[in-house]
């Protein structure tokens, strides 16, 4: 089976987990050529849709996803990306997780984690994200 990029207009999302415990830690998207630099380095590089270009994850945080295990679903069309993170979080905000949210059955987002690291510190170089 071929991953089937033409689907989503050359895109297949990535679902970025923990290899150890399972966690889900972001989504993202990738391309053909990220798909490969990702293989070929063992760093996951994502495809961004709001900067339109490759991004290497942790090329400004240091918060690298080294890939352990690529799965692919049964239609072809999506990414599982089994990691081993280095560094305390993958999220911008600060949290080990994006997923840091919870939606209450009255629609309220409550936070369920702690941050772990200071987003403006660790991004103090860049201009926006």
């Amino acid at each position: 089976m071929k991953i089937d990029f033409a689907k989503a207009g050359g895109l297949v999302p990535a679902i970025i987990q923990d290899h150890r415990t399972g966690e889900v830690l972001m989504l993202g998207f990738m391309n053909e050529v990220s798909l490969a630099q990702s293989r070929d380095s063992g760093e996951v590089v994502f495809f961004s849709r709001s900067r339109n270009k490759l991004w290497k994850k942790g090329e400004s945080s240091g918060h690298v996803l080294k890939v352990r295990e690529v799965r692919v679903d049964c239609d072809g069309d999506a990414l599982l990306v089994r990691v081993e993170a280095v560094g305390p979080g993958v999220c911008h905000e600060g949290y080990r997780s994006c997923f840091f949210r919870t939606l209450g059955s009255d629609g309220a987002l409550d936070v369920n984690s702690e941050q772990v690291f200071d987003p403006q510190q660790v991004y103090k170089s860049e201009e926006s994200r």
